[in-house]
C-alpha cells in the first residue's frame, strides 16, 4: 500500500522552510500523501530520498499511456478495490474493433461513430477514446491500409491486434508516433514482441493461457526493460472475466509486482448479442478493466456506459461542479428571464432541464458554490446576497437584457431583501421551490 503521510515526513529533510508552498514538512508529507502534492515541490530534498519515495509510494498497478496529445489515454494507477476506500483514478478506455477484412463503407462508418458520438454531460465531454485495429487479412499491406485510414481520420489513440509479428512489426512502424498498444506478447512470441515494443516505446500487452502464464510473461517483459504493459487474462467468459479482473486487482494491491498492471477485456468476442455485449461491458467498467474493446459503437448502449464510467471514476469526496457563468437556453433575447443556481452539476441539470421544457429562452446565471446544491451552499454562506450580488455585477449579464429582474431559487428566498439591497437597480423575484414547477412559473413572467 502507498506510504503514510507519517511515514513520508521520516523521510523528508525537516527543515519547515515553507518553499514548498505549505509551512511545515508534516503538512508537506500529509499532501504527498493525499496525492495533492508533488515531491519536485521540495527544493531540498535529496535524490537519494526522491528515489525512495518514488518507488515506496509507487501505485500498486502501473499507471501507462497510450496514444499522444489531445486523445492519449491514461489507463492503471489505481490503488484500491472499492471507490469509497479513495477513489478510482483513470477511468477505463472504450475501444472500437475495426479490422482489415472489413468492407471500406463500414470502415468509414465506424471511424465517423467513433470521431462524432460525443456527448456532454455535467459540464463534461463525454467521448470513447479508442480504436482497436484487427489484422483479420493475414496481409500486412492491408493491415498498414487500415491503420493509415484510421490514423488520417482520426486522433484517437490505437491498439495494434495481430497474431503474427511481421504484421505487428508493420503495423507499429507505419504509426509509431502515435505511441499504439501492441497486441499480444504470448508464451510463443514474447521475445520478439518484447524487442519490437522496446524498440519503439510502446506499451504492449500480454495474453495467456492462465494468471501464472500471464506473470512469466510479465516477469519476463520487465527484466528486458519494458514497463508499461497491459495484461490480457485470456478469458471468454462472463464468469472468468469477473473472476480474472477481481483476482487481478487484489493481487496487485497485495503488492504482486507480476500483475500489477492495467487489464483489457475484449466484450465483443464474448457474444453476438449487441445488448449483452454492452453489460458485459458495463461488467468489465465495474470489475476493473482498464480498456474495454467493443464490436461498435451505437449510441443507445454507448452512452450508458459513458456515464457509468464517468459516475465511477469520480472523486466521491468531490462534488461534480458545472463552470460558473451564463448559460443561454433556447436562444434568449433581451426581453428573457434571468433564473439563478448554484454549480452543483445535478442541480444544474435539473434547473436548464426544466427551462427548457417550459420552452420559454431564458438566461441561466450559474454562481461557483464549490459544487454545493442551493441549500447546502446557502446554509454554508456560499450562496447568499454578499456573495451572489458582486457576480451579477460582473458576469455580464446587463449587457444581455433590457429589463432588471432576478429569479432566485425558491430555498434562497430569505436572501431576497439582502440582494435588493446590494443590487438597488434590480427587481428581485422568489422563483419555485422545486425545479419541477418552473415551467408554469416562466410562461406566465413578463419582463416589464
Amino acid at each position: 500500500m502507498p506510504l503514510t503521510g507519517i511515514e513520508i515526513f521520516k523521510l523528508l529533510p525537516k527543515t519547515n522552510c515553507g518553499k514548498c508552498g505549505v509551512p511545515t514538512c508534516l503538512a508537506f508529507a500529509m499532501q504527498l500523501a493525499a496525492g495533492k502534492a508533488d515531491l519536485n515541490a521540495c527544493p531540498t530534498v535529496s535524490e537519494e530520498t526522491k528515489a525512495k519515495l518514488s518507488e515506496a509510494s509507487a501505485p500498486p498497478i502501473r499507471p501507462l499511456t497510450i496514444g499522444t496529445g489531445n486523445r492519449a489515454i491514461k489507463v492503471g494507477g489505481e490503488t484500491v478495490l472499492f471507490r469509497h476506500e479513495k477513489r478510482f483514478e483513470n477511468p477505463t478506455g472504450l475501444a472500437i474493433l475495426i479490422t482489415d477484412t472489413m468492407a471500406e463503407s463500414d470502415v468509414e462508418a465506424r471511424i465517423n461513430r467513433l470521431n462524432n458520438l460525443i456527448y456532454d454531460r455535467v459540464g463534461l465531454t463525454l467521448r470513447p477514446e479508442m480504436a482497436a485495429l484487427r489484422a483479420d487479412s493475414g496481409k500486412v499491406e492491408s493491415f498498414v491500409a487500415l491503420i493509415n485510414k484510421v490514423k488520417t481520420q482520426s486522433d484517437c489513440s490505437l491498439i495494434l491486434i495481430s497474431q503474427d509479428a511481421d504484421i505487428l512489426t508493420a503495423g507499429v512502424k507505419a504509426c509509431a508516433e502515435r505511441k499504439p498498444l501492441i497486441y499480444a506478447a504470448t508464451a510463443a512470441n514474447a521475445a520478439t514482441i518484447g524487442a519490437l515494443a522496446r524498440e519503439a516505446g510502446c506499451p504492449v500487452a500480454v495474453k495467456g493461457a492462465n494468471l501464472d502464464e500471464i506473470a512469466g510473461l510479465t516477469d519476463q517483459l520487465t527484466k528486458i526493460g519494458i514497463k508499461d504493459i497491459v495484461i490480457d487474462s485470456g478469458a471468454r467468459s462472463v464468469k472468468q472475466v469477473f473472476e480474472d479482473q477481481i483476482f487481478i486487482r487484489k493481487a496487485a494491491l497485495a503488492k504482486t509486482r507480476s500483475l500489477g498492471f492495467p487489464t483489457i477485456v475484449f466484450a465483443c468476442d464474448m457474444t453476438q448479442d449487441p445488448m449483452k455485449e454492452a453489460l458485459i461491458a458495463s461488467l468489465a467498467i465495474a470489475k476493473y478493466a482498464a480498456i474495454v474493446v467493443l464490436s461498435d459503437f451505437q449510441g443507445h448502449a454507448l452512452f450508458p456506459l459513458l456515464v457509468e464510467r464517468l459516475n465511477l471514476y469520480t472523486d466521491p469526496q468531490k462534488p461534480l461542479a458545472t463552470k460558473e457563468g451564463i448559460y443561454e437556453i433556447g436562444g434568449p433575447n433581451e426581453n428573457s428571464p434571468v433564473l439563478l443556481t448554484s454549480n452543483f452539476s445535478l442541480t444544474y441539470f435539473i434547473v436548464s432541464g426544466e427551462i427548457e421544457n417550459s420552452k420559454v429562452p431564458a438566461y441561466l446565471l450559474v454562481k461557483d458554490t464549490e459544487g454545493l446544491s442551493v441549500m447546502t451552499a446557502w446554509a454554508a454562506g456560499k450562496f447568499v446576497a454578499d456573495v451572489i450580488a458582486p457576480f451579477v455585477k460582473k458576469c455580464g449579464i446587463t449587457d444581455k437584457i433590457k429589463h432588471r429582474k432576478l429569479i432566485i431559487p425558491g430555498y434562497a428566498a430569505s436572501e431576497s431583501g439582502g440582494l435588493e439591497e446590494e443590487l438597488p437597480d434590480w427587481k428581485i423575484e422568489v422563483g419555485p421551490r422545486e425545479a419541477a414547477h418552473i415551467p408554469a412559473y416562466l410562461k406566465t413572467w413578463k419582463a416589464q
